[in-house]
């Protein structure tokens, strides 16, 4: 069988490409350890306040040890339930100190929702049903979005909060 030099080409720069693209994924996967996000731990959506974590007194950010933080959300119809402060006003901003791990935890109540922080590499679905959960380190100081990727209704573009990264 006779190919012209040009099928040759193109042939070898198909090839070429699945070649490098399995070679990515394989390193991502084997040697990263990425990995979907697991589903392994369930709760119940009509419930959430039943889960430890998901209590309105565990909302928000919570010193865990010496510069590590866990952050529980729960996202529910245009919102993003943060807690509530000392005067009793609901938190649209979470303070994070620059260099700190943090671990996202994020449920829903009702649909499903996006959970991103934009200019980071947090970004997670959250589905009814599921806890959503993401470890990153916070090293960029600065003033992010923390804001819903996922059409979720009419007050979609509601669901914001401001996450501060600071010296």
């Amino acid at each position: 069988m006779h190919m012209h030099k040009f099928e040759k080409i193109w042939l070898l720069l198909g090839v070429g490409t699945l070649v490098i693209f399995l070679v990515v994924l394989g390193y991502g996967g084997f040697y990263m350890g990425t990995h979907p996000q697991s589903h392994a731990e369930t709760i119940d959506p009509q419930n959430v306040e039943a889960y430890e974590a998901f209590k309105k007194e565990n909302l928000g950010l919570t010193k865990v040890d010496e510069d590590r933080y866990i952050v529980n959300v729960v996202a529910s119809s245009f919102n993003y339930d943060l807690g509530v402060d000392e005067e009793g006003n609901t938190v649209r901003h979470i303070r994070i100190p620059k260099g700190a791990t943090v671990l996202y935890q994020v449920t829903t109540k009702d649909v499903v929702h996006g959970f991103n922080i934009a200019g980071t590499n947090v970004n997670m679905m959250v589905q009814p049903g599921h806890i959503s959960k993401m470890e990153t380190k916070m090293n960029q100081p600065g003033v992010y979005t923390l804001l819903c990727n996922e059409y979720c209704g009419v007050g979609h573009h509601m669901m914001h909060v401001t996450v501060e990264v600071y010296e």
